[in-house]
């Protein structure tokens, strides 16, 4: 059977978050953005595996949007982390550049069942 690679790369990337998450600063500002994150971060996976049960090609569609627009946030939040210094650049750049290819794969994917 051919490997899935955007959910074999979605499930991956919420198990990095999940760990990255647990090494923020605790306090007010970690737990908020943490939990902004760790929501954002696994629902990437969380989507592209209902959509690959979906029972039509237009809930396909929006399961893979739905995940692409999680995947988006999910580089919004790594990047505010970074910025604000919450965690070092050299433990967020590797998951910043994680989220920027699932972001690129997911892209692919959604054009390419919308044109279809």
């Amino acid at each position: 059977m051919k490997e899935n690679v955007i959910k074999q790369k979605s499930y991956k990337f919420a198990l990095k978050i999940i760990k990255f998450v647990m090494k923020l600063p605790k306090g007010v500002v970690g737990y908020r953005v943490g939990g902004q994150l760790l929501d954002s971060g696994t629902s990437v996976g969380a989507n592209v595996e209902e959509a690959i049960g979906a029972f039509s090609k237009g809930d396909f569609t929006y399961k893979m949007t739905t995940a692409l627009k999680e995947a988006r946030e999910s580089n919004y939040w790594l990047r505010l982390i970074r910025d604000s210094e919450l965690m070092s650049a050299e433990e967020v750049t590797p998951l910043l550049k994680d989220s920027e290819e699932l972001i690129s794969i997911l892209t692919s994917i959604v054009k390419t069942s919308k044109s279809t």
